[in-house]
């Protein structure tokens, strides 16, 4: 079980995850892994950004501000004063550490990736420890966990990948005895060690892999996140008021929505389980009676067609564009070999069948960086007027719909008809071969209209309610669909 940042963000929150964990762990072994508290993270980035900038005296009261909120959790859950006392030595020991890479970072005016990683991962081992001696002090036996002992990962600081052959044979060795003494491991989320022991981090949202990446390693039954949203979303719910919960979704389905923009997911969990075929259920830290959604490898045998929308604002649309284009060689590789350079991720591209035109879809963070790039890749060829134009487009965004076998299931034509109806124009079109996504690209300013109008062509509004079969949490242990009220996804 993973519990996300909203759901560790104070002392009622974490006292709702021990409820959850007192109740699963009568029936099941658990592993769970913690984030850091909502918010938190973006402390400690913050306080990075200063020391490197120089200013001291706001890293100590980004500091200050942090060990105020975490003792006044420990003061409401934990009562026992031997306990208290340790968890608070625990902590200072964390916070220090901090302070001490903030002061190296500010001495050297340099900000390196593995400190940033260093400085990143302290909430997770502020929360780990907090939420074992909640555990322990209502009757559940817990040992907090730090990740760096378990998952084993690459070098690539902020971003990093585990060695799953190393991270099982961890996995083993070190939880593996404690689940048969009864005991519940808690773990940091986000974090791993490379061969040589130094701490990296799996990404912003990466407490969900870790998850995924520890059941892998274990061979869990399941895996659970625990988020603030009752599971994955049919639409945003604050863009989408009809958008409702999807009882079942596929793997396959369930990675798309995360690529293109549903915040629920990290974009690598699914990555990890899908040799394995463990089911992953998506659930509400705060309503654990309502049934979630569960992620299998095929999703409902029976069920085809438009599962969900996702919508990116935050891109910007590239085009390399001219008649001469045609005879230029190798455009194509030449423009991904410009983008991998600048390590752009491109999220769409498009080619007109008379190969005049090509556009690409990457983040406005890249953006200009990828513009200016392919402008001097394409010099000559722009001197010489064979390509006319690599023009940059932000007003736009990308609206994903996803779903099973869409090949043949006329969703492109409904969309089209449907956006058509409130005079909506369709900049770009892209499919993928898989059959799962197809992508539009729509102006910004039409984000909410494209998204409501398609979800209502499409009826994702008016899914049947079903029954679904769940783990028990101490709640119920059969539960029903439940209406849409959601919130905002776990910030950390």
């Amino acid at each position: 079980m993973k519990f996300g940042g909203t759901s560790v963000g104070d002392a009622s929150s974490v006292q709702k995850v021990v409820d959850i964990i007192c109740g699963a762990s009568r029936e099941s072994d658990l592993v769970v892994v913690v984030s850091a508290m909502s918010g938190v993270t973006n402390q400690l980035i913050e306080a990075a950004t200063r020391a490197q900038a120089g200013t001291r005296e706001s890293v100590e009261t980004i500091f200050e501000q942090l060990r105020s909120r975490h003792n006044a959790v420990i003061g409401t859950l934990i009562h026992s004063g031997p306990v208290r006392s340790r968890i608070n030595r625990q902590m200072e020991q964390v916070f220090r550490e901090g302070e001490r890479l903030c002061q190296g970072t500010t001495l050297l005016c340099e900000l390196t990736l593995r400190a940033r990683d260093s400085i990143s991962s302290l909430g997770e081992r502020l929360s780990a420890p907090l939420v074992a001696a909640a555990l322990t002090e209502c009757g559940v036996a817990s040992e907090a966990i730090e990740a760096t002992e378990l998952i084993q990962t690459d070098s690539c600081h902020g971003c990093a990948d585990p060695r799953m052959d190393v991270t099982g044979e961890r996995c083993e060795a070190r939880l593996r005895p404690l689940l048969q003494k009864g005991v519940v491991p808690v773990v940091t989320g986000f974090i791993g060690a490379t061969a040589e022991g130094v701490l990296t981090t799996l990404g912003r949202g990466g407490s969900d892999y870790s998850a995924t990446i520890l059941g892998a390693a274990l061979g869990a039954d399941e895996v659970t996140i625990w988020t603030d949203v009752d599971g994955l979303m049919t639409a945003d719910p604050r863009l989408v008021p009809g958008a409702s919960t999807i009882p079942e979704i596929s793997y396959r389905e369930a990675a798309e929505l995360a690529h293109f923009g549903a915040k629920v997911l990290h974009p690598k969990t699914l990555s990890a389980v899908t040799q394995s075929g463990i089911p992953l259920w998506i659930r509400n830290t705060f309503a654990p009676e309502r049934p979630g959604t569960r992620i299998t490898p095929t999703g409902p045998l029976t069920d085809g067609g438009v599962k969900g929308l996702t919508a990116i604002s935050d891109v910007a649309l590239i085009s390399v564009s001219g008649p001469g284009i045609v005879g230029v060689p190798d455009v194509l590789g030449r423009t991904f070999a410009t983008t991998a350079a600048v390590r752009a991720s491109v999220l769409l591209i498009s080619q007109s069948s008379s190969q005049n035109d090509i556009c690409l879809v990457v983040s406005s963070a890249v953006a200009e960086r990828t513009l200016e790039a392919l402008r001097r890749e394409f010099a000559q060829d722009l001197a010489h007027e064979k390509v006319e134009h690599i023009t940059l487009d932000p007003t736009i965004a990308i609206l994903t719909v996803v779903g099973k076998n869409m090949r043949g299931s006329a969703t492109v034509g409904r969309t089209f008809t449907a956006l058509g109806r409130e005079n909506l124009n369709i900049v770009a079109i892209a499919q993928g071969s898989s059959e799962c996504n197809i992508s539009f690209v729509v102006s910004k300013k039409d984000v909410r209209t494209a998204l409501t109008t398609t979800h209502r062509e499409f009826r994702l509004g008016a899914l049947e309610s079903r029954t679904i079969p769940v783990q028990s949490v101490g709640v119920n242990s059969t539960l029903w669909h439940s209406e849409s009220g959601q919130r905002a996804a776990d910030a950390d």
